[in-house]
Order: C-alpha cells, then structure tokens, then sequence
C-alpha cells in the first residue's frame, strides 16, 4: 500500500494553503432525535373516565378495530420510517489532516513563498521547486523505527549509525552533520570556503578555477531550469563548445545533478549565493522528475547512476537550506533507490534489484550518507546489505576492488575505499591503510573519475599523502582547464572523465574536476584532528 510522506510539523512551513484546501476539520455531529408523534386537527388527548367506555377519536378507534395482523403491519411500518429518518441524517466524525494536490501543484513557482518564510532572491523565477509540502508522493514504506535493533549488525561508526526522520533545528542543523569541528565529513565547512582552502592546500588560484567553471556551468543552462551533456542545445552556446555528450542527451537528471552539485560544493544554494536562481532551476528541475516518478528521478535517458546523483543533489540542498519544500520529494527519491537494491548481494547497477557494480554502488551509497547527514530516513538493513556488496568485490583485504567481483582496479578501487571510510572503517584499518598507500602510489591521473573518488581518499587521510597528492592534482586541473572563448572555465582536452566521460562530454569532465577543486571544504575530513578545527571555529 502506498505509503503517504507528509512533512515534519516542527518544519518550517513553505507558504499559505492553496485555494480551496479546507483544513480537515468536520462539525461535530448532530444528536440523533426520536421524531414526535403526528398530531391531528382539533384534538385533545382523551382520559379513560373509569367506565371502560371507548371516549377517544374515531380515528384512534378506528386502530383499534383493525385485525391483529394489520395493527402489527402499520406499527412496522413506522418504526422503518422513524429508523430511516434518522439513518438519513448525515454524521460527520472528525478527520486527520491529509492535505494533498495535484499534478497542477507541481508546477507552482517556488517564489510563491511568503517574504518573511524564505530569503529574498535577486532575480525573477520560472519553472522551480513545486510546492511540495502539500503534494502526496506514493513510496514504499520504510519501516525504520522496527528495525532498530539491526543498527548494530549494520557495522556501523560513522554517522549513518544515527537513522531517524526528525529534522535538526535550524540553529544546530550545520555544527550537527559536520560544520568546522563537526564530525563525519559534514557539509559545514562549505560556509568557510577560502580560509579551508588555503589552509587544506590550495589558495586563491584554485578558487579562481572553481569560480571559473561555476560561471561556465551557469553560462549552459538549459531554459527549463536543468541541463543537459549536449551542451551544444543550450540557446547560449549552439553549438560553441565542443565534446558536447551526445551519447547522454536524453539523461536530463544525471546533467542537472551533476551541474549543481559544483554550486552546492561551493556553498551556493537557492537561498544563498550569486547563483540562486540557476541552483534554483536546476532543484525545481530535479524535483518535478522526483514527483512524476514517484520518487524516480530520471526517466527513460537515464537510470540508478542518475538516481543517485538526484539523491546527492537534493540532500545536500535539503541539509543545507532547509527548505521542507524539498523534505517530501527527497526521502521520494531516497526510498527509491533503497527500494532498488539487489535483495540478494546487496548492489546496484542500471535496473532496479539488477546485481550490482561498485560504480553504481558509489553513488548509491553517497546518496544514503547525504540523505542521513540531512535527517531523512535511511534503512539500516539497505546500509548492511551495501556493505555486503563491497565484500563481495573487494581483493587483498579490502585494499582493493573489481567492478562486478574481486579484482584490483584503480577506479573502482578508489570507489569502494571512500564507501568503506564513510560505512565505518577507522583510518588504521590494514585494507583502508594498504588501498590509500597504493593509490598515492599511481598519484592522480587523466581520468577525472578516478581522481574524483581517490583525491577524498588522500583528503581523509590527511598528512604527507594528502600533500604530495594535492601539489600534483591541482597543478595539472589549474593547468588543462579552458581559457579561451565560450569554453573559457570548462575542462575536457587533455583529461579523460573516464567511467562514460566520452559519452557525457565536456558538462560532466568540468562538473568532477570543479568538485575535486573544491575538496578542501566539499566534506571536512572524517578523521580530522579536533585540534586542527578549533582554529576555525572561533
């Protein structure tokens, strides 16, 4: 049976009730009464004066001489007649509150927002976030409460341990997923940006190139608020850049999720920041896709890789803003991709309940751990099963991992590294110390997929890895990003996205490497040193 998601009531509320909406309330219902007797003309009630003589009306008289038969029919006949009256009257029973729209809701503009309940945007709206706190979304339910005492089995110690539906206030929402001093590699660090980063290792150039490719990202969106890897259909450009992804033209979800999440890694959202009304467009984008779908976010161009990326894009909007417009369509999308993975070996591929590989695992889990980070709800049971998958296809005691089973490959490797740090593995475990020496080994490389996952890796690990990491990687991103023309803040010539980059083009080689630029406060390092964040707290 669908299960109806309704917003938190301790959330704030995103606007006024449409037109026509009641609030639930019944009048209480109407004391049934027992109808009075029929009267007739000019009579008076009659007493027995003691002679047994029959004084009364004709008409009473008239009853009484009646056969026994007849006095039994006409005396049913009336109770089915009083019964009926009463059984007419209309109760009415106090009902819960369910308040529900229409697809026609969706296409609401979020703008409609009261001015004192949201921030004040510089620029006009169009196609955005439908107003979806009174939107019903059918999902499978996800009976996280009875599954409590399964946490434990799920081998859990980093922040997917804490599963629950209830949203932090606004004032602790940050410090709690992992602002400066915060734990678990939380999103907090976003609102200090520059000072992490020239403290993390880089500084303002690499902001600049950051700044750069958010500009470019902006400069090709599409007028319906998303994106797409074609980037030659964008008005704006047509046809100016080259490498458009024409082999992923039709994954509009995977395009748009990809193109925020640079803005959301920045600390620019739809409330704050010069990019609100793009980050604005591309979330209403996402979330009109989570609505359609009833918690599926991409539709026939895309697949659970697009899924996991929409997860990814609204948590993080959601955890950051806490907008409860997007609390309903977000646990959607969440519940989906929990309610997709493989029964058996606890995966993910393109199909839901496909068996897995560990790519699609990755975003899979990425999304979960954002989802949580967010206080939406997160099966313990889906987080055990994922780290079943990983076992599955890790080699050298999880040094390593294969895509589809064990084997020792350098994406995929890196992949499962970062999922086995976020599930729970203490920086000295053997397999996580001997997978990360081995990839600052190879050191990063041409292919963007790889270091996307392997350049978290060394950033978790802190120290003369992490160092000697960072010098290269950002040396050759600064180097190989575009400089001339409309192509000017973009990457694509001389790296290789890898993982499907030739299908998706230039929007997804620049999306990945803005975001390895933005490592130094995308996620604080889960094992930082508490010493180390105290400087920044003040």
């Amino acid at each position: 049976m669908a299960n109806k998601i309704e917003s938190d009531p301790g959330r704030r509320e995103a606007g006024p009730l449409p037109s026509g909406f009641s609030t639930g309330r019944a009048l209480p219902p109407k004391p049934a009464s027992k109808p009075p007797p029929p009267k007739t003309a000019n009579a008076e009630p009659e007493e027995d004066d003691g002679h047994g003589q029959d004084d009364r009306p004709p008409s009473v008289g008239m009853v009484s001489a009646m056969p026994a038969w007849a006095i039994s029919m006409l005396f049913h006949i009336i109770a089915l007649l009083a019964m009926a009256l009463v059984a007419g009257e209309a109760v009415q029973t106090e009902i819960p509150t369910v308040i529900t729209s229409g697809p026609s809701d969706v296409e609401e503009e979020f703008s409609e927002i009261e001015e004192e309940e949201a921030p004040e945007t510089s620029q006009d709206t169009s196609d955005a976030v439908a107003d979806v706190v009174v939107t019903e979304v059918a999902v499978t339910p996800v009976e996280v409460t009875s599954l409590a005492d399964d946490v434990d089995a799920a081998a859990l110690s980093v922040e997917l341990n804490d599963f629950g539906s209830e949203t932090a206030p606004a004032s602790d929402m940050m410090s709690t997923i992992g602002a400066i001093g915060g734990t678990g590699g939380g999103l907090g660090g976003r609102a200090n940006a520059g000072r992490l980063a020239a403290a993390g290792g880089g500084g303002a150039d690499t902001e600049q190139a950051v700044d750069r490719a958010l500009k470019w990202i902006a400069n090709h969106q599409m007028p319906d608020g998303g994106w797409s890897f074609d980037v030659a259909k964008c008005p704006s450009c047509n046809g100016q850049c080259t490498h458009s992804g024409v082999g992923k033209a039709d994954d509009r979800c995977a395009a748009t999720a990809m193109a925020l999440l640079p803005f959301l890694g920045r600390g620019y959202t739809h409330t704050e920041g010069p990019y609100k009304k793009q980050v604005e467009g591309g979330i209403g984008f996402l979330v009109k896709m989570a609505v359609a779908g009833k918690g599926q976010a991409y539709d026939g161009g895309g697949s659970l890789y697009s899924q996991g990326l929409a997860g990814i894009a609204l948590s993080e909007c959601y955890a950051m803003t806490q907008d409860s417009r997007l609390a309903v369509p977000t646990q959607a999308v969440l519940n989906f991709i929990m309610n997709a993975q493989d029964p058996h070996g606890g995966g993910w591929r393109y199909s839901p309940r496909q068996p897995g590989d560990t790519s699609a695992v990755g975003w899979q889990i990425m999304a979960l751990k954002s989802g949580n980070m967010a206080y939406l709800q997160v099966n313990p049971l889906t987080v055990k099963k994922a780290v079943e998958f990983l076992d599955s296809v890790q080699s050298d005691s999880g040094a390593t991992y294969g895509y589809t089973g064990p084997d020792n490959r350098p994406g995929t490797s890196a992949v499962g590294l970062l999922c086995r740090m976020y599930l729970g593995w203490k920086k000295d475990h053997p397999g996580l110390q001997d997978g990360a020496a081995r990839l600052a080994k190879m050191g990063p490389n041409d292919d963007l997929y790889y270091d996307y996952y392997a350049t978290q890796i060394m950033h978790h690990m802190e120290g003369d890895m992490w160092i000697a990491w960072n010098d290269k990687m950002k040396g050759m991103l600064l180097k190989l990003q575009a400089d001339k023309d409309h192509e000017t803040g973009s990457w694509y010539k001389g790296v290789d996205g890898g993982h499907g980059a030739h299908a998706a083009g230039r929007l997804y080689c620049t999306s990945l490497a803005a975001m390895i630029l933005e490592v130094y406060y995308r996620h604080l390092p889960i094992y930082k040193n508490q010493s180390v964040a105290e400087e920044f707290r003040e």
